[in-house]
């Protein structure tokens, strides 16, 4: 019987020949990722009960991403003890503040590839799935685990077969193909399942274009969210990282607990109104929503694609008298790339403020949250009453290109038409 990507991950990382759905196996980990809020309380675990080892901090990443630049001396402070527990610890991997989201900062510095078994404290971790890993999140405490003994138990799971047919029209894009998905099958779809994305809308996206997909699986309760390492994964790969990297995908024989099929080119872009990601209505059902803040940023749509895109609508416009326009570039990489291509200066120009590479208000943590009785669109992946700031404000999900376009008019508003 054939395996899915999901079964041949904790087969080969458990030992076993064949795995199937319900059972539980102990798998050794390639990679453990922490951030500067999950790394340090699962450091001081450690520290609490005296445990002075990892089992390999070569395989232990930390990304400094949420609170910066610090606002607080506590802040500042936490981060100092971050870096005493990685020089403690004999950790390598490293990314300070301003390198950016740990979920933008990992696969662009080659630790995660097809193949692999990845977890993460943070629930976003299913983005390396992008790159046909097995990725998830889990807690700080289970972090803690994780990293002393270097492997962890799972149960296997179901998986959801998505086969995204067809193709995107201009000015649509895999994060409305997500958001249709979650409107479509809602938020508690595919708890503890793995998500497969397959089809010919799924080769034909990028890898930062499966990247979004894939964090936002979580949001449908996904374990993992996963796409087959092609080609292109190989390309991206390639100069990021050593080792050898091939295609891998499930069996042509994996068995699904389900198969859904979406069809791409008939999509129009979609919005998730307030205050959930699966409560989502296609542009032409929106209505007439003002916005006080557009935010192009987070672990899901401000990579250097992304960025471009939303360059592209905003140029030769301006941000709206009474909107105003929050851009954070996902990482250094992708501060870079727009810096030298020009594209920063497009949407300066615009009115756009930038701010440095790291989580910005998705999670209400930094500059640009949203105060009562504001409207905020923005390109993250959760708008949860009070996740942006005011528990009596309203955020809005879109694409980067229609948070441009709404940007521009100053109420939700369709991208496409600023498309040549």
């Amino acid at each position: 019987m054939g395996m899915t990507m999901a079964e041949k991950i904790l087969a080969s990382h458990s030992g076993r020949e064949q795995v199937s759905p319900g059972e539980y196996v102990t798998a050794e980990i390639d990679v453990m990722m922490g951030n500067d809020i999950t790394f340090l309380d699962a450091c001081r675990n450690l520290d609490d009960i005296g445990l002075t080892k990892m089992a390999d901090p070569d395989k232990v990443v930390v990304v400094v991403d949420h609170y910066i630049p610090a606002t607080t001396a506590k802040q500042a402070e936490s981060h100092t003890r971050i870096r005493e527990f990685v020089a403690q610890f004999g950790i390598k991997n490293l990314y300070d503040a301003g390198a950016g989201i740990e979920h933008a900062v990992l696969p662009e510095k080659g630790h995660a590839h097809p193949g692999h078994l990845i977890v993460g404290a943070d629930s976003h971790t299913t983005t390396y799935g992008a790159l046909g890993a097995a990725a998830t999140g889990m807690g700080a405490s289970e972090l803690a685990y994780s990293m002393y003994k270097g492997s962890n138990w799972f149960q296997v799971p179901e998986s959801i077969n998505f086969v995204l047919d067809g193709d995107l029209s201009p000015g649509v894009t895999s994060k409305d193909v997500m958001l249709a998905l979650l409107g479509q099958h809602t938020a508690d779809k595919a708890q503890y399942k793995s998500i497969e994305f397959s089809g010919t809308g799924a080769a034909a996206m990028s890898v930062e274009a499966r990247m979004t997909m894939s964090n936002t699986g979580v949001e449908m309760g996904a374990k993992f969210a996963m796409f087959a390492a092609d080609e292109k994964t190989i390309e991206y790969l390639s100069g990021r990282t050593d080792a050898k990297i091939e295609t891998f995908g499930p069996d042509a024989d994996a068995e699904y607990s389900e198969t859904h099929h979406i069809d791409c080119s008939g999509l129009e872009p979609q919005i998730a109104f307030p205050h959930n990601p699966d409560n989502v209505k296609s542009i032409s059902e929106v209505g007439d929503v003002p916005v006080q803040q557009a935010f192009i940023g987070s672990c899901t749509n401000a990579r250097t694609e992304d960025l471009e895109r939303a360059a592209a609508i905003l140029k030769g416009h301006q941000v709206a008298s009474g909107t105003r326009l929050l851009v954070i570039p996902s990482s250094q990489e992708a501060m870079m790339n727009v810096t030298r291509s020009g594209v920063l200066n497009i949407l300066v120009e615009a009115g756009a403020m930038i701010a440095p590479p790291g989580c910005g208000p998705c999670g209400g943590s930094s500059s640009g949250v949203l105060g009562a009785g504001e409207n905020g669109i923005a390109s993250t992946n959760r708008n949860f009453k009070g996740r942006m700031g005011s528990t009596e404000a309203f955020n809005y999900l879109a694409s980067p290109e229609t948070v441009a376009a709404s940007a521009i008019e100053g109420r939700i508003a369709d991208p496409r038409k600023y498309i040549n």
